[in-house]
């Protein structure tokens, strides 16, 4: 009698499951067709995504990650028709709450990870320099070697690899000696009080003209800027047509060279600093009136 009983139960539900198939076989057709549209839709997304994307942006690791964004995309809006074709809404309702929960817990727990990479994607944007540039970042001089979705890695000056996390590049001060294609020479230099101030400029300025690197299309500033202790002090500028730190230090070096030679011949002075020692303000003693013991000490 169970057995009977059980065997009834099982061939109704069976039945009743075949019904349910059976009425939803055009729903289950339809759904195949959108999934196969939507993976093919999917496709030519995330190809014409990659071409939009690099006409703004050259770094490839952020173009081909929006070409798999916009892919994801597609196709989770493809699986989400297909459930609600299915009748499926809760499982939908639930995959959504599930979906965000979850990345509001990622979200907490690699904050500073996605930090970095967002900062990186929109330095993509914002493109501030290239690879082989030369920079400084957060008091570090270098050329950049790497741009990743993470960091950006730069080797200094002195040869030293650093990685430095996109948040800081993104959210401090950038200087680019790279992009402008031209760099100043800026150096102070002092002479005498003795000697004519108009001719040591002329001499100075006629010095530098023939400077290797310099930017002919841009003339030699030279301006007096203060009285110093024992000079009077100027500054030079010279616009020079390479960023490179190599030439730079060159034509700074080379300029020392062709200004004290030019000194020389002119009988320009560089005074070296001078202190006077006054014995008679107020309250002290004339030299003259004092008196001067010469100490002898024998071994």
């Amino acid at each position: 009698m169970n057995l009977d009983k059980a065997y009834n139960l099982l061939s109704e539900k069976l039945v009743s499951w075949f019904d349910s198939i059976i009425k939803l076989l055009p729903n289950l057709a339809l759904a195949a067709i959108v999934i196969v549209l939507g993976i093919f839709i999917s496709k030519l997304l995330r190809r014409y995504s990659l071409k939009m994307i690099r006409r703004f942006s050259k770094l490839e690791t952020i173009n081909k990650l929006f070409a798999s964004f916009m892919f994801i995309v597609g196709i989770g809006i493809t699986l989400f028709t297909a459930l609600d074709i299915l009748n499926l809404d809760k499982a939908v309702t639930t995959a959504l709450t599930g979906a965000g929960i979850l990345g509001l817990a990622l979200a907490f727990a690699f904050q500073d990870i996605a930090a970095n990479f967002m900062s990186g994607i929109f330095m993509s944007f914002r493109h501030p320099f290239n690879v082989g540039d030369l920079v400084i970042i957060n008091d570090k001089m270098g050329e950049i070697e790497a741009i990743n979705l993470r960091d950006t890695t730069i080797i200094t000056l002195q040869g030293q690899r650093v990685i430095i996390p996109n948040k800081q590049v993104f959210q401090n001060t950038i200087e680019n000696y790279t992009s402008t294609g031209n760099r100043r020479l800026d150096f102070s230099i002092g002479v005498s009080y003795g000697d004519d101030l108009e001719q040591v400029k002329t001499i100075t300025i006629n010095a530098v003209e023939s400077l290797s690197f310099r930017d002919l299309t841009k003339k030699v500033s030279l301006v007096y800027d203060g009285f110093g202790d024992s000079s009077i002090n100027f500054m030079i500028r010279i616009w020079l047509n390479s960023t490179e730190q190599s030439i730079y230090m060159e034509a700074r070096s080379e300029a020392i060279i062709m200004i004290k030679k030019a000194y020389d011949n002119n009988n320009i002075t560089i005074p070296f600093p001078i202190r006077t020692l006054d014995f008679g303000i107020k309250g002290g003693q004339n030299l003259s009136e004092m008196k001067l013991n010469l100490l002898n000490k024998k071994d």
